[in-house]
């Protein structure tokens, strides 16, 4: 790693004793017949021994090392965070804090959002370590204003970004997405509470308390995310949503279903009456058992 400001004599140095190059004289040399060009500050990675040349005209060109991070629909703040820290970019509760207090960067979007969840666009991003993690995160905002523009979301985002993340995290299925959506917009409706089952997962990262399994204590724990509590939806989105999920919840399909539940081969069944989805649920555990 390249520090701002580093002199070429102290680039030099660091090179030979990172075993880059062989000689810091001949690095210099070729420095000062060459005109004293700008140096540019960065991380480099080179894999074997080479001629103090031709990592000389690495530098100068900046062909500085990228970390690639995969952001996939439906990750969220806790997430991508990891990921962050895994590539090596920096710690997660660094992150985390960076995502909860640079809200300015969506402010225009979502007045009302309390952190830059559902604004991180998912995607895959090239980063390096002179960028700093606000950086990330307004590369990530960026990409979901280019992405919001392209499938015409132009106003009401928080209502909008936060039933997508629910639609995201309730099926994979691109297909199901605009009835899902339905449901959930047909339940807000009749003021029927969401109930649905990542809302309360979330509540349960933000205290700090999941585990990986819901339990009957998180269903009843109290957090405004718990949508089997409280009528409406959540306070803010609960994920990352794709494109799909967007334009799902800007174009729900229309439908008068109330109900899904999976039917355990990747997709889901919907009904309209409690009797009719307690039908599809007993089917659904009697195909669990079948599968065991």
């Amino acid at each position: 790693m390249l520090r701002p400001g580093s002199s070429a004599r102290h680039i030099a140095r660091e090179l030979k004793n990172a075993g880059v190059i062989r000689s810091d004289h001949a690095f210099l040399l070729w420095h000062y017949w060459r005109g004293l060009p700008a140096l540019k500050a960065g991380e480099y990675k080179f894999d074997h021994p080479a001629d103090a040349r031709e990592v000389y005209r690495r530098i100068v060109a900046g062909d500085i090392y990228v970390h690639t991070v995969v952001i996939p629909e439906g990750y969220n703040l806790f997430d991508i965070a990891d990921a962050i820290q895994a590539a090596g970019l920096g710690s997660r509760e660094e992150f985390l804090n960076i995502s909860r207090s640079d809200v300015a960067l969506i402010a225009d979007l979502d007045p009302q959002a309390p952190s830059l969840e559902g604004y991180l666009f998912p995607d895959t991003y090239e980063f390096t370590r002179t960028q700093t993690l606000h950086d990330m995160a307004a590369a990530m905002v960026k990409r979901f204003r280019q992405e919001s523009r392209e499938v015409g979301l132009t106003a009401d985002f928080h209502r909008v970004v936060t039933m997508a993340s629910i639609v995201e995290k309730e099926t994979a299925v691109p297909a199901e997405r605009p009835l899902v959506a339905s449901v959930f917009y047909n339940r807000l409706r009749r003021n029927i509470v969401l109930a649905t089952d990542p809302s309360v997962i979330y509540a349960a990262l933000l205290a700090g308390r999941y585990n990986g399994v819901i339990h009957q204590s998180d269903l009843q724990y109290e957090s405004a995310y718990n949508t089997y509590k409280h009528a409406g939806l959540p306070p803010g989105p609960i994920c990352n949503p794709g494109r799909d999920a967007l334009q799902a919840a800007m174009q729900p399909a229309p439908s008068d279903f109330l109900y899904f539940v999976s039917d355990n081969n990747g997709h889901h069944r919907f009904a309209r009456t409690m009797e009719e989805h307690s039908r599809n649920v007993a089917a659904y555990r009697h195909a669990v058992a079948e599968s065991r």
